[in-house]
């Protein structure tokens, strides 16, 4: 693909958009991320808090860990994580750099703040509304003597009474501010008929054209973001198997299973989520919104390309294929669903081996087919340790996908819902993850809320 054409510039763009450092799972980060934005508003310390998240955000951040609050879960310690030490100019990396004294002052306001945490009356999958006050319930007492107004507060006047910060359609996407009733930001969610400002369409993305762009790229235009992938997704991984995170998936591989490259590539992959999902303190480079769909695309093809000696650009130009091909199948499912997201990295990670083990287009479209034919029914249940086992059959069924074809066989149209074509068997997985899976959905958020 040449830089004059049109495309160019914009898979660029979108893999500029997409592949950002997070701290920590992207749904409580965005939490963070609105709650801090809020406190900047207020002016103040915050003397009471309200919270009201779509059903798909509750279902994410429930469960995980929230980096750099002592191990604390859930909403609540997200929003008071982004109140007390968080930056909001750090976007996804809101709550990077926080002290130890930090934690103990979120342990501390978390217990003495009256928090409420409310399913969103809104037909949005991604919606995040905090709302902030200065004065408690019985109208009592200002902030807290003596709180900080951190940098980035809405003037230098007195504090505001109250404050409110919308999130929708993704993680940074900020549609509303409010300081004492005052409307200061106001734009309608793309899903509710507005335009997600800045974003690159997701449209002009196929398996043709991901392919052609891939082999064809200055990797100096991408270069700095895929180093930057490398570096953290690996690092993660690397701490994933050296400590003891969550259900230790990838350390019971290794043990069960040996030292095969397609054990590790999965056994890594597992490993990197566990930490992740169990508060590690390191960033990761996302994908489609998520830490574990970046892990997915990236980790499995580091692993393969040690193995099999690869160049660096072998290994930058596989990346390109993988992270876009998974951004490709999430555009038509959206960002939260009850499709599991890491099947559609997984078989991403599929094709970006197919080229590092000297597949051609084919070989990397029959691995995307092959994989999603496998593993398309796994279901989303949120964030937690069990997403690193599905990580790791979400890989082991991208690679199977590729080995296959290699080995000549595959999945014909007609076979369920594989259609003749890779571009319509991933509309078939758009409608089946968008459309299909919506009662289950909220099938699951009502289990989990223990309706």
């Amino acid at each position: 693909m040449e830089r004059t054409d049109e495309r160019y510039g914009r898979y660029v763009s979108i893999l500029e958009e997409e592949l950002v450092a997070a701290m920590g799972c992207t749904e409580p980060i965005a939490i963070a991320l609105a709650a801090a934005r809020a406190r900047e508003l207020l002016g103040a310390e915050p003397a009471r808090v309200q919270v009201a998240a779509s059903g798909s955000i509750i279902k994410n951040a429930k469960s995980v860990v929230v980096p750099h609050t002592g191990g604390l879960k859930g909403i609540e310690a997200a929003a008071v994580a982004g109140i007390v030490a968080g930056e909001a100019d750090r976007s996804l990396e809101v709550i990077a750099d926080v002290s130890p004294a930090d934690v103990g002052k979120i342990v501390a306001y978390l217990e003495g703040t009256p928090i409420a945490v409310e399913r969103a009356d809104s037909d949005l999958d991604f919606d995040i509304v905090v709302q902030v006050f200065a004065e408690d319930a019985e109208g009592a007492g200002a902030a807290a003597e003596g709180a900080v107004v951190r940098p980035g507060a809405a003037d230098a006047g007195a504090p505001a009474r109250s404050a409110l910060v919308r999130i929708a359609d993704f993680h940074t996407n900020i549609v509303r501010e409010e300081r004492d009733g005052e409307v200061l930001r106001d734009a309608a969610p793309a899903s509710e008929g507005g335009e997600a400002e800045g974003m690159t369409d997701r449209g002009v993305l196929s398996m043709a054209g991901i392919w052609d762009f891939a082999m064809t790229v200055d990797l100096d235009d991408v270069r700095g973001l895929l180093e930057r992938q490398v570096a953290c997704n690996a690092a993660v991984a690397d701490e994933g198997l050296a400590g003891d995170w969550g259900a230790n998936i990838g350390s019971v591989m290794l043990g069960a299973y040996g030292d095969d490259v397609k054990v590790r590539a999965c056994a890594c992959a597992a490993a990197a989520s566990d930490a992740r999902m169990s508060g590690c303190e390191l960033p990761v480079v996302i994908n489609s919104g998520s830490g574990n769909q970046g892990i997915a695309v990236s980790v499995p093809l580091i692993v393969y390309a040690r193995e099999l000696g690869s160049s660096d650009e072998q290994l930058y130009r596989a990346l390109v294929l993988s992270n876009l091909v998974a951004i490709h199948q999430k555009t038509g499912i959206g960002r939260l669903s009850a499709f599991c997201g890491a099947v559609c990295a997984g078989a991403a990670a599929g094709a970006g081996i197919a080229y590092l083990d000297g597949g051609g287009y084919k070989e990397a479209c029959h691995a995307v087919v092959n994989a999603l034919s496998i593993v398309a029914g796994m279901v989303c249940d949120g964030a937690k340790p069990s997403c690193a086992g599905k990580i790791a059959f979400s890989v082991n069924a991208g690679i199977l996908g590729y080995v296959m074809y290699r080995d000549g066989q595959q999945f014909y149209g007609g076979d369920g819902i594989v259609k003749k074509g890779v571009e319509n068997t991933i509309d078939s997985i758009a409608r089946l993850g968008r459309d299909g899976m919506r009662a289950t959905n909220d099938e699951i958020i009502r289990i989990m809320l223990g309706a």
